[in-house]
C-alpha cells in the first residue's frame, strides 16, 4: 500500500456508546510514532439511524473509520466494496476511503485475534472452545477457521443461539459442537478457551478452572483482569487479553489507512495500558 502523504488527513472510530473507546488512544500514538503529524482522529457517537448522514457528510480529508457496535453491519449496504473477511460474518469494522472515493469495508477483528493469539504463541491448536454466541463469537469462529484442525465446542443459553452457531460453522468451514451454558465449566478443560461473552458473565467459572490450564483468550479489557482470567494466570495458564486483541486489530487499521507499515505493535500497547491505569 502507497504511504498517505503526511499534510491533513482525519479518522474517527464511531459508535454507540463510544465514551469507553481506547480506539483514539492507540491510533494517536501510532500516528506520533510514524511522525504523521498532520493526522487526527476522534470518536463521535453515532448510532444506525445517523450512519448515512455522517457518512455523507464527510470530506476528502477522510482516510476511514473504526467502527464498533451496533454500526458493524448497519454500514455494510453504505459501501462500495467489503473484503472477503468481511463478508464471512457479516461484520465490518474498518472503513477506508480510496483516492477515487471509494468506501471500502474490512473487518481487521479477525486477522487481530489470530495475531494477537500467535504473538502469545499459539500457531495452531487440535480443538477449542468458545463461551459465548454474540457477535464477537463469530468473528472467533472464523479466526479459530484458520488456526483450528478440529472442533469447536461453543456454550450458548437457548436453543436459538446454538441453532445460529451451528450454521456460523458451516458457513465458515468450522466443525460446531454445541453445549448448554450450564455446563460451561467443562469448556476450562480445552486446549484453547475464547470467552466472547459481557463483564461479569463468567465470574463464576473462576472456581472451576483446572490445575493446568492451557490458553484463555479473554477478549474484555476493562475491567482487568476478570476474576476468569485473574484465576488462570494464578494457576499458570496463558492469557490473552481484549487490549492484545484491541492493538492488533488497530494495528492493522492503522495500516490499512495510513498506508505505513509496520505500524508500532509495542508502543500502541503501552499507551493502551496507560490510558487503563488512567481510568
Amino acid at each position: 500500500m502507497t504511504p498517505r502523504a503526511t499534510d491533513a488527513h482525519r479518522a474517527a472510530v464511531l459508535g454507540s456508546p463510544i465514551a469507553h473507546s481506547l480506539s483514539p488512544v492507540l491510533h494517536r500514538a501510532a500516528y506520533e510514532h510514524l511522525g504523521l503529524t498532520g493526522w487526527s482522529y476522534d470518536r463521535f457517537e453515532v448510532d444506525e439511524a445517523a450512519l448515512p448522514a455522517f457518512l455523507a457528510g464527510l470530506g476528502a480529508e477522510w482516510a476511514g473509520l473504526s467502527l464498533t457496535m451496533p454500526l458493524k453491519r448497519a454500514v455494510i449496504p453504505l459501501l462500495d466494496e467489503v473484503s472477503d473477511t468481511a463478508a464471512s460474518v457479516e461484520a465490518v469494522n474498518t472503513v477506508v476511503f480510496t483516492g477515487d472515493g471509494r468506501r471500502v469495508g474490512d473487518n481487521t477483528d479477525i486477522p487481530g485475534m489470530v495475531a494477537a493469539l500467535r504473538e502469545h504463541g499459539i500457531e495452531q491448536v487440535g480443538s477449542a472452545a468458545v463461551l459465548g454466541a454474540g457477535a464477537t463469537a463469530s468473528s472467533a469462529l472464523a479466526a479459530l477457521a484458520r488456526i483450528c484442525a478440529g472442533p469447536v465446542t461453543v456454550y450458548v443459553r437457548s436453543a436459538a443461539r446454538a441453532a445460529e452457531m451451528r450454521q456460523w460453522g458451516e458457513r465458515l468451514d468450522v466443525e460446531v459442537r454445541t453445549a448448554d451454558w450450564s455446563d460451561a465449566a467443562a469448556a476450562l478443560r480445552a486446549p484453547l478457551v475464547i470467552a466472547t461473552t459481557p463483564a461479569g458473565t463468567t465470574d463464576a467459572l473462576a472456581t472451576a478452572v483446572p490445575e493446568m490450564p492451557a490458553t484463555l483468550f479473554d477478549v474484555l479489557y476493562d475491567p482487568w483482569p476478570t476474576a476468569l482470567a485473574a484465576r488462570w494466570s494464578a494457576y499458570g495458564g496463558a492469557v490473552v487479553s481484549g487490549l492484545d486483541l484491541l492493538v492488533h486489530q488497530a494495528v492493522l487499521q492503522v495500516e490499512q489507512m495510513t498506508g505505513h507499515a509496520p505500524a508500532p505493535v509495542d508502543v500502541m500497547r503501552k499507551a493502551g495500558e496507560h490510558a487503563l491505569e488512567e481510568r
